[in-house]
């Protein structure tokens, strides 16, 4: 199949186009490099299969296509941040263009959406019915808020226009081509510990995460939009919970650094706990993760040492 990946100069959605071309299929990647990067991606340049797009999926662009992962979109807190009104318009126009688009060609598209539309949980773990718990003027609604929407115009195309859909949410995913800077914690935390700087934990570095290896990630998407049973949404993520502090101590071990700790103040409408029931991922996609938090973490440490060692900081 001809498939598009948006977003695919991403750390996701890079995985995704490896996978996509050693499954067979032709793939374009699309991508603005807003937190994306050209790197990612440049390994596959001279592949036969592989088409390298340059565009902001907030304006309309023609492509014919079999299938469409819908990855397009700032996920760490400093790059959704950064520029709060691209964001929300990145998740809502963005996927508007991308449903006009499969309406037209009748390709089926996956959304990627996330864990965020919980938002700070009060239900725990998390089931695919539950509504969520979210602050819709916060300083991180421009993202929760932005998927939410996006969710919901993927289930009206479906339900109006009778477009293919499949959604899932993918709750934290690590692993190599993770931005050194962009905010998230395996990423800065690995960062620090291999500079030799101080751990920043937030709070009381108690609440809880879910981990899940980028390898894992790849492989629920590819089943996701393969299956013919449910357009979801789907859970997709580590039920093994772990907590900032224990995260940070592990960083730091497998490193083989000297950092410390350093603790600051919560950051607002930070969730206290996030983990995923994935029951539905079991049994309608036949997938859980497989790779444990310390051999992802100690590959995700390696190429972030070797990144860093190539750009002298």
């Amino acid at each position: 199949m001809r498939v598009l990946v948006t977003g695919g100069a991403g750390f996701l959605g890079s995985h995704l186009c490896d996978r996509l071309l050693r499954d067979g299929h032709e793939v374009v990647s699309l991508d603005n490099y807003f937190s994306g990067k050209r790197a990612n991606v440049m390994h596959l340049r001279d592949h036969p299969n592989f088409e390298l797009v340059r565009h902001d999926i907030v304006e309309p662009i023609l492509l014919e296509v079999d299938r469409i992962f819908h990855l397009a979109c700032p996920a760490s807190p400093v790059h959704y941040q950064y520029n709060p009104v691209k964001t929300i318009k990145t998740s809502v126009m963005g996927t508007i263009n991308m449903l006009g688009m499969a309406k037209r060609v009748r390709a089926r598209i996956l959304l990627a959406s996330t864990s965020e539309v919980y938002g700070d949980p009060e239900q725990h773990p998390q089931t695919e019915g539950y509504w969520g718990h979210v602050n819709p003027i916060g300083v991180r609604a421009c993202y929760d808020e932005g998927k939410r929407v996006a969710e919901a115009l993927m289930m009206d195309y479906h339900r109006q226009n009778k477009i293919d859909i499949r959604i899932v949410r993918i709750f934290n995913t690590y692993g190599p081509r993770m931005a050194i800077d962009d905010g998230r914690v395996v990423s800065s935390f690995c960062a620090a510990a291999l500079r030799g700087q101080d751990l920043e934990v937030y709070g009381d570095g108690k609440q809880t995460r879910s981990f899940a290896y980028v390898d894992d990630t790849v492989e629920a998407l590819v089943r996701m939009m393969a299956q013919e049973e449910q357009i979801g949404p789907v859970n997709i993520g580590n039920p093994n919970e772990v907590t900032i502090l224990e995260l940070a101590s592990l960083t730091i071990e497998l490193a083989g650094s000297s950092s410390k700790l350093k603790i600051l103040p919560a950051r607002p409408d930070d969730p206290v706990r996030r983990k995923p029931d994935i029951s539905l991922a079991r049994k309608l996609l036949k997938w859980e993760p497989s790779v444990p938090l310390n051999s992802g973490l100690r590959k995700t440490i390696d190429h972030m040492r070797a990144e860093l060692d190539m750009i002298g900081t």
